[in-house]
């Protein structure tokens, strides 16, 4: 007989897994900061290129149109409406979903911890997320690095200097790859995830931050003491594992619409779905969203990494093959 019907991870890692959210929701008590729910299923779709939404179908009444619907990515959106309309610092443990991520570290469908800090930029945020992932990991000392010394200390990469020829045949060097591609982006973030980001197995925990404007996705951009302009975001790698993405939050709507419209050209260019942006954040960035720092965190490989294991399964009751 099949067992397909049995849960993947067992009952001592499903308790584990629930004490660590509970560890979670005590922190963000003790700071007073607000849980909310947002929906899952909206009327418009992250417009990240690297990114693929699922979609789904509602059916109203008899005689009425069918609408369709995007399971979200990220309540970002939906959370950075709530802050427009005065909600204060928020944070949420919900579902995600993502199309095309299935394995042994992926699932589909995932839970993810989100939360917004009004006054905070991405640095305040990373003592923040350093505070509550310390304790709950084991981990003490967190290395902060920014991501134009990192390219500099593992690749010897002046990415002041550095041309799209050149960095296609750095990354040749190292990993076996038949793409040609004009998009700068593309190349870093292959050097990254293959040469990288596995050197970072080693070394603890590691915040990268102030990426290139190339990649500010939702972050808003500064200049550095430098004077070179950058996105003001982070990311936290546990284990050579990425485990956080945070933004001082982009606040501007002109800016966040021409964002969008970028993306959707590059969508357009790469042959990738063109589905509706939400003009309902553009809105509410318009009326005006407070000065704030954002991140998310994948529980899941939270909980992987607590646990010490490489799999997924081992954390969800019934991941994507047996749901």
């Amino acid at each position: 007989m099949s067992e397909q019907w049995r849960a993947t991870a067992s009952i001592e890692n499903l308790q584990r897994r629930a004490d660590i959210l509970a560890q979670i929701r005590a922190f963000f008590a003790a700071r007073d900061v607000l849980e909310v729910e947002t929906p899952l299923m909206m009327s418009a779709a992250v417009s990240d290129p690297y990114i693929d939404t699922i979609e789904c179908r509602y059916q109203p009444l008899p005689g009425q149109q069918e609408q369709t619907r995007y399971l979200q990515s990220s309540p970002e959106y939906a959370m950075k409406r709530l802050l427009a309309s005065g909600s204060g610092a928020i944070y949420q443990i919900c579902k995600a979903f993502r199309n095309g991520e299935c394995g042994r570290r992926h699932n589909p469908e995932f839970t993810m911890l989100e939360w917004y800090r009004p006054g905070f930029d991405h640095h305040q945020l990373m003592d923040e997320v350093e505070a509550l992932l310390g304790p709950i990991i084991g981990f003490s000392d967190f290395t902060r690095i920014s991501y134009t010394e990192l390219f500099q200390q593992y690749l010897k990469i002046d990415l002041q200097t550095v041309t799209v020829s050149e960095l296609t045949a750095i990354t040749r060097q190292h990993i076996e790859v038949q793409m040609e591609d004009d998009n700068r982006d593309n190349w870093l973030n292959l050097l990254m995830s293959h040469v990288i980001e596995p050197q970072l197995k080693d070394q603890g925990a590691v915040f990268v931050y102030d990426y290139p404007v190339s990649q500010a996705a939702l972050a808003r951009t500064a200049q550095n003491a430098e004077g070179q302009w950058i996105a003001c975001r982070f990311e936290l790698f546990i284990a050579g594992v990425e485990l956080a993405n945070g933004y001082f939050e982009l606040t501007d709507s002109s800016e966040q619409h021409r964002r969008f419209q970028q993306d959707m050209e590059q969508r357009r260019a790469e042959g990738l779905p063109l589905r509706p942006t939400d003009q309902q954040l553009v809105a509410a960035l318009k009326s005006g969203l407070p000065t704030c720092a954002g991140v998310a965190i994948g529980v899941d490989r939270l909980v992987m990494q607590v646990l010490g294991t490489q799999r997924i399964s081992d954390v969800i009751g019934l991941p994507f093959e047996r749901a």
